[in-house]
């Protein structure tokens, strides 16, 4: 292992001792909804998510790349039949196993890069034998839930929502109808993605849903990109509950298909562990979510995304410092 850390990393070490690095803190959240407006800042985090390489730009080519060329034909969808179905399900599993390999290859089998821009000092293969995790392994563990689970529930989601495309049961939309709003939606799905996802973790944290469903996930204090998908069944299917949005507004394939991607690789790379990949000392792709890797370690805080302030609201939110891991452990759940 490179145990050769950036000065960054060392500075952070010295600021905050219990992690190997962070990003600077308090931790910034979005400014959309900040009071009074700061459009200059609101400007610029939109610009930090879309004007840049960035997991969520590469999920908006994926979806667009999918609906092209990776799709049965809509004639076909009209009928459920195990071709068309089973054509999507070894898509998707493909996607999964791609995406969480190579990055947990990079990251935590060969060490690229080493602890540049890791947020844990421990490593991820020193909870490989635990009793805590199915196979007693947390890899395995991850693998299961993930692909079992995972890609299954998944693709029930995006079969059902194509079958009733193909037959003209949902509302759509066409870029020729409105090319305005259509560029918007996609913008605004991760949005509606990030209110529906603190309300249902909430839910999920109440302590018997917890117990049955979420303690799945949670079993991943240290996180690697096979963590972000491994969820229990009954979680899953709450998860992605969140594209009962097109069941009610218009949109496009590739805006459910962008959805999907957000809902169902982007947690591999926020879970990933590392802030971001390194190029020349610099962080030049964006992966990691500081945001949620407090909520693995401290449980009781930020149940959202940094996109939308229902933790501030809440009072739930952990900005990092020393301050608030003592008044988020008074908090009862």
């Amino acid at each position: 292992m490179d145990n050769i850390e950036d000065s960054q990393s060392t500075q952070n070490q010295q600021d905050n001792p219990s992690w190997n690095y962070h990003p600077e803190l308090p931790i910034k959240v979005s400014a959309v909804f900040s009071w009074p407006p700061k459009p200059v800042k609101i400007i610029a985090w939109f610009a930090k998510s879309w004007l840049v390489p960035s997991e969520r730009t590469l999920w908006l080519a994926f979806a667009f790349a999918t609906w092209i060329w990776l799709m049965p034909p809509v004639e076909q969808m009209k009928t459920l039949t195990w071709s068309w179905v089973l054509f999507i399900y070894l898509r998707n599993l493909i996607s999964a196993i791609v995406v969480a390999t190579v990055m947990h290859l990079y990251f935590h089998t060969f060490k690229r890069q080493g602890l540049r821009l890791r947020y844990e000092k421990r490593d991820l293969t020193e909870h490989g034998k635990n009793r805590r995790f199915t196979f007693n392994n947390q890899l395995l563990d991850n693998m299961f839930w993930t692909l079992a689970s995972g890609v299954t529930i998944w693709t029930v989601f995006e079969v059902l929502y194509f079958w009733a495309f193909a037959n003209g049961f949902m509302p759509t939309l066409e870029w020729s109808q409105n090319p305005v709003w259509f560029l918007a939606l996609f913008v605004l799905i991760p949005l509606w993605s990030s209110v529906h996802f603190y309300w249902v973790h909430r839910m999920i944290h109440w302590p018997p849903l917890y117990n049955m469903a979420h303690s799945v996930h949670h079993r991943n204090i240290i996180t690697g990109p096979w963590s972000g998908l491994s969820m229990h069944p009954i979680e899953h299917f709450i998860y992605y509950s969140s594209i009962i949005l097109h069941v009610f507004v218009a949109t496009h394939p590739a805006h459910m298909l962008f959805h999907l991607y957000l809902l169902s690789l982007n947690p591999m790379a926020e879970h990933s562990g590392y802030e971001g990949v390194e190029v020349n000392k610099k962080n030049r792709f964006d992966l990691g979510n500081f945001f949620h890797q407090l909520h693995h370690r401290h449980f009781k805080c930020n149940y959202g995304s940094a996109e939308m302030p229902w933790d501030r609201w809440f009072g739930s939110f952990h900005d990092g410092t020393t301050e608030a891991s003592k008044r988020i452990q008074k908090r009862p759940w």
